[in-house]
């Protein structure tokens, strides 16, 4: 079996797909207790893992260096490169959102000014409801912009909506949902199909089961 080399996500999606993979039965105790490693060969399987930052996720894919990627679909809306997306790992849950203060009004049809992380997904999504708005890009904490008046309204990742709670704001619509998506390099899939197929499609009828297990 070829090694197979998988870059995944550091932080909240590292943690629910180590959790996916031992349900498929790959042990990942050496990811448990990685400590500041970054680069990690399985001792188990015929598996590399390297863990980065999920916008580099893409370009690990795309540059051949990694052959899965394992990425929010929020950086794929984002990047727009197009990778190679073959399966919805149905983790990592949560909204796109346009949220503001209580008295913001969403349908004054004044320019507003939306502060957002994610520029090219605001910007397509207005554009597609035919609004005309000016973005602001920040790339900290984006929920204090409507309450220094920096910002009308703001759009952002929301998962339990507490911090948006927790600074007065509300969601005044969901543009759409984000989950975490495995992509493929498309080399990859022709020098190593039985390999990169066969985890695809044993993550798929995993969680073709648990969807089961739920209704």
């Amino acid at each position: 079996m070829a090694k197979v080399k998988i870059a995944l996500t550091k932080g909240r999606i590292e943690q629910s797909t180590i959790q996916l993979l031992e349900e498929i039965g790959i042990n990942c105790d050496f990811l448990r207790n990685k400590k500041r490693k970054l680069v990690f060969q399985s001792p188990y399987d015929d598996y590399e893992f390297i863990l980065v930052k999920a916008v580099d996720v893409l370009t690990y894919v795309q540059q051949g260096v990694a052959d899965i990627g394992i990425v929010g679909s929020d950086v794929l809306y984002e990047d727009e490169r197009e990778p190679y997306e073959m399966l919805d790992l149905e983790i990592g849950r949560c909204q796109f959102c346009i949220a503001s203060t209580p008295d913001y009004d969403p349908f004054d049809y004044r320019r507003k000014i939306v502060a957002t992380k994610y520029p090219r997904t605001a910007a397509r999504y207005f554009q597609e409801k035919g609004e005309d708005i000016e973005i602001i890009k920040i790339e900290g904490s984006v929920e204090i912009a409507p309450l220094l008046g920096l910002a009308d309204a703001i759009v952002d990742i929301v998962e339990t909506g507490d911090t948006l709670r927790e600074n007065g704001l509300v969601i005044f619509e969901k543009m759409m949902p984000i989950s975490t998506r495995l992509i493929v390099n498309p080399a990859s899939l022709k020098r190593k199909k039985g390999e990169v197929c066969q985890l695809v499609d044993q993550l798929a009828a995993h969680i073709a089961r648990k969807k089961e297990t739920v209704k």
